[in-house]
């Protein structure tokens, strides 16, 4: 990417929204939700979302929602499973500086529903009433596709925690000579990159502390789905005779018992370690509020604000939503929750809305020192409505890099303090 284009996304990422839409907003008239906003799920959407509500109307009562009290990462994660950070805590935060600062109520409960017409919110911790909800539950698997699937053997750690850990420890257990056996699920899935930089973090790991081991890596896809030239660069570069990148494999059965894959009921894979990446769908509190669309697993969405096609007033942002060209990623869904607060903001107030101006930059690291990165910037097509790619917008990195390694450091530290303050 030339400098040029970087310092183009980077003005106009900071004036994103600023056009206006010819859309007046209109107030709901439920009394017992006037001026109240509810947040589901404490994420990268959800955390931006409450906290630009709150900085642009004071007066709007915002409440987030979290089954946890605080909030790991997934971004990153993949470098503590290589060996390169010591735990998960760099990539932990809480939420009790960012209610205190923008005063959010913020619930540690269970959302157990969505009641779409009466706008209640059903929880553990009771219910709480709203004028526009904006729900953003990452994702969850579809792991009845594939037979036999049990987590505590083989885990996804596609959910940053215990499941990265877990995975992590398998890999220190492995003895030297042995086989890693990494299955990537059909797009679409969370951080499309992901697969390929955990890839590179287990093949370095591997390299360095198991001689002779390696990694089989079984796509569902017909190839790299994210910066492919950049992953077979590295990988040819690093970790020759590491990596057995294998296209088109997708796996629906396993053997928990004799550690084995199997790749649509004809070919057996075995493996010491093995790390299965179900396919995923949008969370489950989507699914129990009528939020999916007709695929049955995905929430679509009008583009400029995020508002659900089923349900009015709830607004869906993230992983969960059909957005698009966007891809599903944690810088995605906070350029949406900015789009979103912005608009449910002019909607309450009665203001014209913006137009929906959005950016997404995701890094991947390829060794210790070395990462790449891809960048867009996303518009509203005028005529199909669709959420799209700004023409020439979108790039990939020149080559490895130790500087993208340095920006992508910069870009976790400062998103998080984003999230928590």
């Amino acid at each position: 990417m030339t400098m040029e284009r970087r310092n183009f996304l980077k003005l106009l990422g900071a004036g994103a929204g600023v056009a206006t839409l010819g859309l007046a907003g209109c107030a709901t008239t439920n009394k017992a939700g006037a001026r109240k906003v509810v947040v589901i799920g404490g994420g990268y959407g959800g955390t931006i979302a409450a906290k630009y509500l709150r900085m642009q109307d004071p007066t709007i009562e915002v409440t987030l929602i979290e089954r946890n009290d605080h909030f790991i990462s997934c971004p990153f994660s993949n470098l503590y499973i290589g060996g390169l950070l010591p735990d998960l805590s760099s990539l932990t935060i809480k939420y009790d500086q960012l209610a205190a600062n923008h005063g959010i109520k913020v619930v540690q409960a269970e959302v157990t529903g969505i009641d779409a017409k009466a706008h209640i919110v059903k929880t553990s911790a009771g219910d709480f009433p709203y004028e526009k909800c904006v729900v953003s539950p990452g994702i969850e698997f579809r792991t009845n596709e594939i037979k036999g699937y049990d987590d505590q053997i083989m885990p996804h750690a596609w959910k940053a925690g215990p499941q990265t850990v877990l995975l992590r420890k398998q890999l220190e257990a492995m003895k030297p000579g042995g086989t890693v056996v990494l299955s990537i699920p059909l797009a679409p899935f969370r951080c499309p990159p992901g697969p390929y930089e955990r890839t590179s973090m287990i093949a370095m790991y591997l390299k360095q502390h198991k001689p002779g081991s390696k990694i089989i890596v079984l796509d569902a896809n017909p190839d790299i789905v994210s910066k492919k030239g950049l992953f077979l660069k590295g990988w040819k570069k690093h970790y020759q005779g590491i990596i057995d990148y294998r296209p088109a494999k997708k796996v629906t059965e396993v053997d928990n018992k004799n550690m084995t894959v199997l790749i649509e009921g004809i070919e057996e894979v075995k493996g010491d370690v093995i790390n299965i990446i179900p396919p995923q769908k949008a969370g489950h509190i989507a699914h129990v509020a009528g939020l999916v669309g007709p695929d049955g697993k995905w929430c679509p969405v009008r583009s400029f604000d995020f508002e659900s096609r089923n349900h009015p007033d709830i607004h869906v942002i993230g992983d969960s939503s059909i957005a698009g060209a966007m891809p599903k990623s944690g810088y995605s869904a906070n350029s949406e929750a900015k789009v979103c607060a912005t608009n449910i903001v002019a909607m309450m107030n009665g203001r014209k809305m913006t137009e929906m101006s959005a950016i997404n930059t995701c890094y991947s690291y390829l060794s210790a020192t070395e990462a790449v990165s891809v960048t867009g910037v996303y518009r509203v097509n005028a005529s199909s409505q669709a959420i799209e790619a700004v023409p020439g917008s979108v790039g990939v990195s020149a080559d490895l890099s130790e500087t993208e390694a340095m920006y992508a450091e910069s870009w976790i530290k400062n998103i998080l303090v984003e999230m928590s303050t």
